[in-house]
């Protein structure tokens, strides 16, 4: 009896699948990073008063974003800005500068 190669095809599928996604998510930091660059300077390295983020500890980026998002921490725009990110983005995001060299 000859064993079917669906099941095979199938998985190897997934497994592609599964690595795309996985291109797609490590860029996920680096764009939505991106999105800070406006008032936290390119590469999040700011030299004036709005603090850089770059290399800063991920968990504090991430309880820092979700408190603004959730009107936990005051702002001007902040907040505002926040409630745009999913926490999959934050948790990205924060990822991404808290890798980044000073």
């Amino acid at each position: 009896m000859r064993r079917s190669r669906v099941p095979a095809l199938a998985g190897f599928a997934l497994l592609l699948a599964a690595g795309s996604t996985a291109a797609v998510d490590a860029n996920l930091g680096r764009d939505v990073a991106a999105n800070c660059a406006s008032c936290h300077a390119t590469g999040g390295r700011n030299q004036g008063g709005i603090p850089s983020l770059v290399g800063r500890d991920r968990l504090s980026l991430v309880r820092q974003m979700r408190d603004f998002r959730d009107g936990r921490r005051p702002s001007t725009i902040m907040q505002q800005l926040a409630k745009g990110y999913s926490d999959a983005e934050i948790e990205a995001a924060a990822a991404y500068l808290s890798a980044q060299n000073r």
